[in-house]
């Protein structure tokens, strides 16, 4: 017989205690398939909790403005400690900046505290199918601000001479064959890759044949 499958589990940290109660009763209602694990009321919390191994979550329910250590520092925190948990933001921010701010820093979705239960329970099981939960509305914005951002960056200029090394690197030729095509010695490769290194922001030749590939400098 096939094994069941295990509820999702979830943490709720929000510095109200009557929301918080609520808010497990709600997701309990929701069928064998969710449970709660614990509460904090603040990132502090959220913190001590983790240190238990058995309460690490599927889904952390965050809410932004905590006394202590907030939602956004939370975040930041879960981040380089527990990048595996998905973080539903359900919060009563406003500030439309604050909301895009904590999806690009790895939220998976938010919700306004006042939506319906039915809309909590089709944020918890697209995050747990998808990855992620954004509304028509917050996929527009995102879309939208990443125009506005990209609109905004200066590709850096390259030289006639750096823009050849950083083809012929999208190749299979090695560095020493690159010098070689081009009547140069491998120090000087050396010098011009280190260049486009700094300039690009690459830390490696993938990173060089990213940019190359999304900046049309080379095609597939």
């Amino acid at each position: 017989m096939p094994q069941p499958l295990s509820p999702v589990k979830i943490i709720i940290a929000d510095d109200h205690n009557l929301f918080r109660k609520g808010l497990r009763n709600i997701i309990h209602s929701m069928g064998d398939g969710y449970t709660v694990v614990a509460e904090a009321s603040d990132g502090d919390g959220v913190i001590d909790l983790l240190q238990n191994k058995e309460l690490v979550p599927d889904i952390m329910i965050l809410d932004i403005h905590m006394p202590g250590k907030d939602g956004i520092e939370t975040i930041q925190w879960m981040n380089n400690h527990f990048p595996g948990i998905k973080v539903l933001v359900v919060s009563m921010i406003e500030r439309e900046e604050t909301i895009l701010r904590v999806l690009k820093m790895g939220a998976k979705g938010y919700l306004s505290k006042d939506v319906e239960t039915t809309d909590l329970k089709r944020a918890i099981d697209a995050i747990m199918e998808r990855g992620y939960y954004y509304t028509d509305f917050l996929t527009g914005r995102l879309v939208h601000d990443l125009q506005k951002s990209n609109s905004k960056f200066q590709q850096p200029e390259l030289s006639e001479r750096e823009t050849a090394i950083l083809k012929l690197a999208c190749t299979e030729l090695t560095y020493k064959q690159i010098a070689d095509q081009l009547f140069l010695s491998i120090k000087t490769v050396d010098t011009y890759r280190d260049a486009l290194f700094k300039k690009l922001g690459a830390t490696s030749r993938v990173g060089l044949v990213i940019y190359a590939i999304r900046n049309g400098i080379v095609q597939l």
